[in-house]
């Protein structure tokens, strides 16, 4: 990363240091174009199928009424899903953060917690009670239930920085409460509903685990089918072609429609908490649509748990499996957060100290391959690892590089936000005082951007400790973890058996929300 060149200085002289804007050392660029390059494997899987299957086979293989049906199903999920969840997230946000809604903290932090709770664990609840759940209905409620909060978050951290003079100028002007919502808010919350959609989108077309409990058929859960059938043939490899393309798509509008306006205030003054409004007779009704959104979607699954672990009584928490599987989770989504965060730092260093075209290109690589759903991702490792390096195919190594993969953007996103706030002026005075660029960056930048190396880690954790899929495909014979021994017992109707791994679930992952969550507020105090 040493980027930073000095001049020969007359002893005693403080030494010039070059602009952190500069071009980057041919070290660095070569190491972020190394990981760009690595990390695209599953774009580059993509496209060699597309070359080698070739057109005249792939075309019967994707035009059939199945894929239709498919095609169809994920389109509905995405179309109705998406804006449900934007709908809950941003009414929620909205409630929680402008109105005097009675307990507000505590509807704040029960709005996020169902993001500790995965939606295979929250598909499995609504399966427990109500075993006729199925079709789009039922993937649309569980679906929305378990997302809503990847809106709601940045919707209420983004209300809660809205300066209020544009909302008490539009009401200087007669317009009422609903006119100023609809056209002074609601379009400063154009980058966090765009950009928690597209998260949500993207959640819809990966998920697995959630629509097959309740057998509603998606292109994840076809080409997971295909998988275990053909073994990453042809029709497997057709369904993940046009599984990538949807995901393109959806990347390319959500880029072309968020525009460049920039919300930022500008001028004298500074901005200021907005006021918060009364309800009045509504505040009743607010409460109960808020209880009644808590109990479903986190009141169903725990009650589930709570019936199930019951039932089961404590012959299900003596099963010889569960401290191994939180062992083996543990140390599998430790190690991913780890690779995550040491891969990301090279990329989000050049983007924060060396911005331009290039950096810029190169950091994109890495969302366009985070992009694709993760059984994308674990075929595209199955087939290198097979192909080119046998030796690691199922080995813990490819299931850690699967999810740097999929989970590099949560780790790269708190990185650049840590680094963009470290003043480079103190590095600049450390090495002014004759530290070297290194020690500098250890004893100086490093402290500054340890909060946001940990809340990557955490991010990276979470995600890695619930995923499913890759895991599925990727891990060794004999590898279990929490997610992988939920699944075989709950796919095999074990409920009670299945109920203790749930319960870990949660609680490992209840710290990580808890981050994203404090750091949330964090940002809005800063």
């Amino acid at each position: 990363m040493d980027n930073v060149t000095t001049s020969t200085a007359p002893r005693g002289q403080p030494r010039r240091i070059a602009n952190p804007g500069s071009r980057p050392s041919p070290l660095l660029l070569a190491l972020v174009c190394a990981i760009a390059l690595t990390v695209l494997v599953p774009v580059g899987f993509v496209v060699s199928v597309v070359a080698q299957v070739g057109w005249p086979t792939l075309a019967p293989l994707i035009f059939r009424p199945k894929v239709g049906e498919l095609l169809v199903n994920s389109v509905l999920l995405v179309a109705i899903g998406v804006p449900l969840c934007v709908s809950i997230g941003v009414g929620g946000a909205w409630l929680v953060e402008r109105t005097l809604l009675p307990a507000g903290r505590l509807w704040a932090v029960l709005l996020a917690a169902p993001l500790a709770v995965p939606a295979f664990v929250s598909s499995y609840g609504w399966v427990s009670a109500v075993p006729s759940i199925g079709g789009l209905g039922g993937g649309l409620l569980v679906a929305t239930l378990a997302y809503f909060p990847l809106v709601y978050l940045p919707a209420a951290a983004t209300i809660r920085r809205l300066d209020p003079a544009l909302e008490e100028t539009a009401r200087s002007l007669g317009h009422g409460t609903w006119r100023v919502f609809f056209t002074v808010v609601l379009p400063q919350l154009k980058l966090a509903i765009w950009g928690g959609g597209l998260v949500v989108a993207l959640h819809l077309l990966s998920e697995y685990g959630a629509f097959a409990l309740i057998r509603f058929d998606t292109f994840t859960t076809a080409i997971v089918v295909q998988y275990q059938s053909t073994f990453a043939g042809p029709a497997a490899s057709a369904l993940g072609v046009v599984l990538a393309m949807i995901c393109l798509v959806l990347l390319v509008l959500e880029a072309s429609t968020r525009g460049h306006a920039r919300y930022a205030k500008v001028g004298s003054g500074s901005g200021r908490p907005g006021p918060r409004m009364r309800l009045g007779a509504f505040s009743p009704l607010a409460v109960v649509a808020l209880g009644v959104l808590v109990a479903l979607s986190l009141g169903v699954p725990l009650a589930s748990l709570t019936r199930w672990l019951v039932a089961g009584g404590a012959a299900s928490w003596a099963q010889p499996e569960l401290g191994t599987a939180v062992l083996q989770t543990m140390f599998l989504a430790g190690g991913g957060a780890v690779a995550a965060i040491a891969v990301a730092l090279p990329v989000a260093w050049l983007a924060v100290r060396h911005p331009g075209r290039m950096a810029r290109a190169l950091e994109g690589a890495t969302y366009v391959s985070s992009s694709l759903p993760a059984i994308i991702v674990a075929l595209a490792l199955v087939t290198v690892t097979l192909r080119t390096f046998p030796a690691l195919y199922q080995t813990t190594w490819t299931v850690m590089f699967a999810y740097v993969i999929i989970f590099m953007p949560r780790a790269l996103v708190s990185l650049r936000s840590g680094l963009a706030q470290a003043p480079i002026a103190l590095e600049e005075a450390a090495r002014a005082l004759g530290r070297s660029p290194l020690a500098a960056r250890i004893h100086v930048t490093l402290p500054l951007i340890l909060p946001s190396i940990g809340a990557g880690a955490a991010l990276v954790g979470l995600g890695a400790a619930n995923e499913l899929t890759a895991t599925l495909l990727l891990a060794p014979n004999g590898t279990r973890t929490l997610a992988t021994q939920f699944w075989s017992a709950s796919s095999s109707v074990a409920y009670a058996n299945a109920a203790p791994y749930a319960v870990l679930l949660i609680l490992l992952a209840a710290p990580a929300v808890a981050i994203l969550f404090t750091q949330s507020r964090k940002r809005e105090r800063g």
